[in-house]
């Protein structure tokens, strides 16, 4: 099932043509597991040949990490024994947009297909969401999500970086200054170019403002069905660089950027739409007016309905297994270790409009009952935003399908403290230990081809820091060891 298409979107191959008239190439692209867009132009005469019968993308891209650096063990997807072969690219027409930035060259999102089975790719992120989606299509309903995220700015080219080895960044802004109408003003043109140029791309932004740090913004992306809500994320992150690099700024969507600084959240808000386009996780309005429903488990829950419950309760049960797909780096997990304190929470618990729970339960009287609604509060802005929504909801399907009981009650509640909830990893070496183990949640729901390869990717990451010398190494022992 495609994502709700662009405004653009052409409906036939005729249209398709038409839209391209005046141009000679056009550009595609798709994403691999660390939420990277790879792609390439194409003339536009071998671009419409694909249209029709898809096209060889070099496999590899699913053999080497974000630097491009093979895989320290060989996967499943393209390895040596398979001669790095090509998987196949279908060109998904739903997604045109142009670029303004690059002179307004088309560019089309693709889905990746295995070339025996003309499968979709289990890994491949839209695949795998794509997936999740269908399945709750066939339940007879839509998956509908928002994404925030948090950003540190830095006045500092892919140059100076180099130059600076990453140590010693100047903020784009000093100070820690949330909500400001004054701090936008010291880079007015950046700070509204992300706006307008995302408006322009068909990524709708519904919030845009600085958030607390050095030079940090936040920015809301607008509701829509959760395939589309992941595309505009992916794209939002290539319009900030993009946009940065024309002002000499480059932003961050690391984690935990600064030692001593909050870190940076990738929100997710996650609900059902039926087929009658009502919000299947609301309670009813006479449940509304009575007070709320009254078999809810707990009183945080009297404003949602069953349904909304059944899907909490498959989140929270399943959520240990699945924090790789919504945490997937070293990084991650320095900024879950601030725990309650930077409202990253490290247990899998939840609470009505609590920021300090892992997943937020947004219903009544917060809200209208059409705007219900979990935040789950997890991941970092680093996240592949693809996987992170596929194991949101194909969790929560879960506990739909099982009609799973809430394994305990909402945060405060009594009985309920940090000693007595389930804690989530807190290193990727833990996360992905569960993530992989042969009992996982993880491989009932998404099956064993893709957690053994993205699982094993991540293996790769830790071999890497487990090589690496830091300067916090370099600090601690040069002079005294």
């Amino acid at each position: 099932m495609p994502p709700s298409p662009t405004s653009k979107a052409p409906k036939s191959f005729d249209e398709l043509k038409e839209l391209l008239k005046d141009d000679t190439m056009v550009k595609v692209a798709g994403i691999d597991v660390d939420g990277i867009l790879r792609g390439k132009i194409m003339s536009k005469a071998k671009f419409l040949s694909a249209v029709k019968s898809d096209f060889g993308f070099c496999g590899v891209v699913y053999s080497w990490d974000m630097h491009d650096l093979t895989y320290s063990r060989e996967l499943l997807v393209s390895n040596k024994s398979n001669g790095y072969r090509d998987i196949l690219g279908k060109i998904d027409l739903t997604t045109f947009r142009r670029i303004p930035w690059e002179d307004n060259v088309p560019f089309f999102l693709v889905f990746f297909q295995d070339q025996e089975s003309d499968e979709l790719l289990p890994v491949d992120p839209r695949s795998l969401l794509d997936k999740v989606a269908n399945k709750a299509k066939g339940m007879g309903w839509d998956c509908m999500s928002g994404a925030e995220f948090e950003y540190f700015q830095y006045a500092e080219t892919p140059q100076s970086l180099e130059e600076k080895r990453f140590v010693g960044l100047t903020p784009l802004t000093p100070g820690a200054h949330g909500y400001s109408l004054l701090r936008p003003t010291l880079n007015k043109d950046y700070f509204y170019d992300l706006y307008n140029i995302s408006t322009a791309m068909d990524v709708e932004i519904e919030g845009h403002h600085t958030e607390t740090g050095p030079g940090v913004f936040e920015t809301a992306l607008a509701y829509t069905d959760t395939l589309r809500m992941a595309d505009n994320a992916v794209l939002y992150k290539l319009i900030a660089k993009s946009v940065g690099m024309k002002h000499n700024i480059m932003p961050t969507f690391m984690a935990k950027p600064w030692e001593n600084e909050s870190g940076c959240s990738g929100h997710i808000h996650v609900s059902l739409r039926g087929k009658d386009g009502k919000n299947v996780f609301a309670a009813t309005e006479a449940e509304v007016k009575a007070g709320g429903r009254k078999d809810a488990s707990f009183p945080d829950l009297r404003f949602v309905s069953k349904e909304a419950e059944w899907f909490l309760a498959g989140v929270l049960t399943g959520l240990r297994d699945v924090i790789p797909m919504m945490c997937p780096n070293i990084n991650s997990y320095k900024r879950l270790l601030g725990g309650e304190q930077y409202w990253a929470p490290d247990t899998a618990s939840y609470g009505y409009d609590s920021r300090i729970a892992s997943i937020r339960i947004i219903c009544p009287p917060g809200v209208g009952a059409y705007a219900s609604r979990f935040e789950v509060r997890i991941p970092g802005a680093d996240m592949n935003t693809h996987y992170a929504m596929a194991a949101i909801y194909g969790l929560g399907l879960r506990g739909i399908e099982e009609k799973l009981e809430l394994p305990y009650g909402p945060i405060g509640s009594p009985g309920v403290t940090r000693d007595t909830i389930v804690h989530l990893p807190t290193s990727l070496e833990k996360a992905t230990e569960a993530f992989m183990a042969k009992d996982s949640v993880a491989r009932k729901v998404f099956g064993d081809f893709y957690v053994d390869h993205f699982g094993g990717t991540r293996e790769h990451e830790l071999e890497l820091n487990r090589r690496a010398v830091t300067d916090w190494e370099m600090r601690r022992y040069f002079e005294l060891a």
